[in-house]
């Protein structure tokens, strides 16, 4: 399983609407990243997510840890925030 780190900017253009004094990462940007990050490691892209769990927020600046189990053409992941499970998913990769 691989491991990578990311942070989401406080100045990321998303969170200005999302929510207005207490920003929150949106789920679709942290789906980004792991998009972003299979590319990057595999070179393979997300052909649709099956199913995926938000389970707490991320905050700007937080860092986070996204963990890919790449097994053929399925994709598990989790997303981590110093040590507790965030996100959650599978997805099917082309």
């Amino acid at each position: 399983m691989h491991h990578d780190d990311f942070r989401i900017p406080a100045t990321h253009p998303c969170l200005a609407g999302h929510f207005p004094g207490n920003p929150v990462v949106p789920g679709v940007v942290v789906l980004d990243e792991v998009a972003a990050t299979l590319q990057r490691r595999h070179g393979r892209r997300i052909a649709g997510f099956s199913q995926v769990k938000f389970i707490a927020p991320l905050l700007p600046e937080q860092i986070a840890v996204l963990q890919l189990e790449l097994t053929g053409e399925r994709l598990r992941f989790r997303v981590l925030r110093d040590d507790a499970l965030i996100a959650s998913g599978e997805a099917s990769t082309a």
